[in-house]
């Protein structure tokens, strides 16, 4: 026993038979999902809390996880999605000043099964290789034959619907800014927009508003609306068109989220029914539905990007960002029509990474520019935002 873990055996098997062994951490049990790999060296608490994850099961390339623990103010949702945790090395006793429990504890608490002393760097190798893939981590089942077999009987992420699993279930407000030292997240109650003239001279205009759709948004993109000077409004996946055009706001955001973009139809056909209507931003998932609603498709990547290293490139500055992801699915460039321009390139491996409309404000990027965890080289897109529904004020 070590930091109040008792240290069980754990077996983690993936569809096409490669198997490894290790020591159990988080809650007992068996967890299902699709294997993928995180790049980002720090940020875990925000990784486990991203309800784009739901339905998988994460790798972290980074060696050492648990040492900074966890604490109630770095969640981004009301709960952790993911389905399991796969670490090289756990430390079950946290050194932070921030910290106020350990990490297994959380994860027990939320029903989390880990498994910690595998050959990350080998499991990594793999999934590049051969693609993600579903698998299973167990404490339950020492058998490898009937691990495997469980691992190929599971759905996959392909055609399943899981925004229904993380979108809220009715509309709320958000007025919460972001973290200080001094007194943590602070509240936005009078939300104001600063504005730069031609002249140089900074002034403020009313809060704009802006209904955000939940397909399982992150809390550090709402605070980064508040803290733009947004009164937020947040609204499930299913709010028809008519009742969010009926709130009458000065824009619209279509958030991140998890699965197949393809699953959710009514989620293309709102964004359909909003093109043109008012000024439009998307991330993420939100980025693949305004693709699909603008006449495009999209398709499963092999082993997706995952971290907060992946260099992006504007193509209307050239300059190069250092980007968060988080997605397994992406926007086919050649689907798109002519209206559509896109406007970022994934330098790894140039997929689509954003797209704007020729004439409606529209535009959308496929990376985190919320930076919770990841680079802040992004965070511009928030203002672009606001300089967007700022020109089609009405």
């Amino acid at each position: 026993m070590a930091g109040g873990m008792v240290r069980k055996k754990a077996l983690l098997a993936l569809a096409d038979g490669r198997t490894y062994r290790g020591i159990s951490f988080g809650a007992e049990g068996e967890a299902v999902g699709e294997v993928v790999f995180n790049t980002s060296m720090t940020g875990y608490q925000e990784i486990l809390t991203d309800p784009s994850y739901d339905g998988q099961l994460v790798t972290m390339t980074y060696p050492q996880i648990g040492n900074v623990g966890v604490n109630p103010e770095d969640v981004e949702s009301k709960k952790p999605f993911m389905k399991g945790f796969i670490v090289k090395e756990y430390t079950p006793t946290p050194s932070n000043w921030r910290a106020t429990q350990a990490l297994h504890e959380y994860m027990r608490e939320h029903a989390i099964v880990g498994i910690e002393g595998i050959d990350t760097r080998s499991l990594v190798r793999h999934l590049r290789d051969y693609g993600a893939q579903e698998g299973i981590i167990t404490t339950i089942e020492s058998n490898p034959g009937v691990a495997i077999a469980r691992a190929k009987a599971s759905p996959g992420l392909v055609g399943r619907d899981l925004v229904q699993n993380v979108t809220c279930s009715q509309a709320y407000d958000w007025n919460e800014g972001k973290w200080e030292l001094k007194g943590g997240y602070k509240k936005r109650d009078e939300p104001k927009s600063k504005r730069r003239s031609t002249k140089g001279a900074t002034f403020t205009s009313p809060a704009y508003f802006v209904v955000a759709y939940d397909y399982g948004i992150k809390y550090n993109i709402l605070r980064n609306l508040a803290e733009s000077g947004c009164r937020v409004r947040v609204v499930p996946a299913g709010a028809p068109a008519e009742d969010v055009l009926a709130m009458n706001p000065d824009g619209i955001f279509l958030s991140n989220g998890p699965g197949d973009p393809d699953a959710v139809p009514y989620a293309k056909e709102n964004v359909e029914s909003l093109i043109g209507k008012k000024p439009i931003f998307g991330i993420c998932l939100g980025h693949q539905i305004m693709g699909l609603a603008l006449g495009g498709k999209t398709y499963k990547l092999k082993f997706g990007h995952h971290g907060g290293n992946q260099p992006v490139m504007d193509l209307t500055t050239r300059k190069v960002e250092i980007t968060a992801q988080n997605h397994g699915f992406a926007v086919d460039a050649d689907s798109l029509k002519g209206a559509v321009e896109v406007t970022h390139l994934n330098l790894n491996d140039n997929t689509v990474e954003g797209l704007a409309h020729r004439e409606l404000p529209i535009f959308s990027v496929q990376y985190h520019p919320e930076s919770s965890p990841g680079p802040h080289d992004a965070n511009y897109l928030f203002r672009r935002f606001i300089d967007m529904m700022a020109q089609h004020r009405g």
